[in-house]
């Protein structure tokens, strides 16, 4: 799939809450940008080696701008830091997108749940499922109240919307939310890695649709031993020892391939699957996808056999 590419400027840029940057982004020349839906990221090239993904905030409907929200990390690989310290209003950026592992299914009930930035792709959410009259709340936790960005837009939803701020109310209380769900009901949480875990803990089978900032802490799902993949738009054989992954493998053997963040979170790899059976071990694909084995995230997944074939 050819994903749209484009440099954008930085409309403006303010502080959404403690450590957090509000960006708008638009075409230098007043182009409308590709239409979107809720869940879907973008890729920000921020510098050689620097790239991120981010979640779209705005509104899907406005075709001349896309909104992000960065959240400062000290201890980050420096794409934080570099937003925070060195992007201003009216630089550019390349941008690459918008891609959606995340998308909002129709249900006639929805379950909210974002801790911190996790906030980002359940905001634009939580409209679409106000102007299809759906049956929806969110809880929304942070470490602090000050930490915690959008508050201001989430007032108009009244008490739909419960904050619980840390230092304020504890941990948050998934029980009365997520405990004895009704029929018709999906489940959607984004934030940090321990939340996740313990929204999936509680929710019964097929209901939560989660997004992971971090790859998931789970044993791999099968030996690290050597296989073959053919790159099936050449015919070409290349092999794959098991201390390389696919990704590396196919681009010393001169197969273009878009990636990212090689962990297995961001979806820029995904890659159709002709034949063979893959491991996978990303923290993307649903247990649906990954059944099918349709696709697999090339930078961290490997083959359950000796031979894979790839649409490359």
């Amino acid at each position: 799939m050819t994903l749209y590419e484009a440099e954008l400027v930085v409309d403006r840029r303010r502080t959404a809450a403690d450590g957090i940057l509000d960006l708008t982004l638009r075409h230098p020349l007043g182009e409308p940008l590709p239409g979107w839906e809720p869940g879907a990221h973008i890729d920000v090239v921020l510098g050689p080696g620097l790239e991120r993904q981010y979640s779209l905030c705005g509104d899907p409907a406005d075709r001349g701008t896309w909104r992000i929200a960065v959240l400062r990390e000290p201890r980050g690989r420096g794409g934080s830091a570099y937003v925070h310290g060195e992007l201003r209003s009216g630089d550019k950026v390349r941008v690459r997108g918008p891609r959606n592992h995340f998308g909002l299914e129709r249900a006639a009930r929805y379950r909210f749940v974002a801790g911190g930035i996790g906030i980002t792709p359940i905001l634009p959410m939580l409209a679409a499922a106000e102007r299809a009259g759906a049956d929806w709340t969110l809880l929304y936790g942070g470490r602090t109240r000050g930490s915690m960005a959008f508050t201001a837009e989430l007032e108009r939803y009244g008490d739909r919307v419960a904050l619980a701020p840390e230092d304020e109310t504890g941990l948050l209380d998934l029980g009365p939310v997520l405990d004895d769900l009704p029929e018709d009901t999906l489940v959607y949480c984004c934030g940090p890695g321990p939340l996740l875990d313990a929204v999936e803990e509680r929710c019964p089978p097929g209901v939560l649709r989660m997004e992971r900032f971090s790859p998931k802490a789970s044993a791999p799902a099968g030996p690290d031993t050597g296989f073959d993949v053919v790159l099936a738009r050449s015919g070409r054989t290349v092999a794959v020892p098991p201390d390389v992954s696919v990704l590396d493998a196919v681009r010393a053997a001169g197969a273009e391939v878009l990636y990212s963040c090689t962990e297995g979170t961001c979806g820029t790899c995904e890659t159709d699957v002709v034949e063979g059976e893959p491991d996978h071990r990303d923290s993307v694909l649903t247990d649906e996808e990954r059944a099918a084995g349709e696709t697999m995230l090339i930078c961290v997944s490997r083959c359950r056999g000796r031979r894979l074939v790839l649409d490359l």
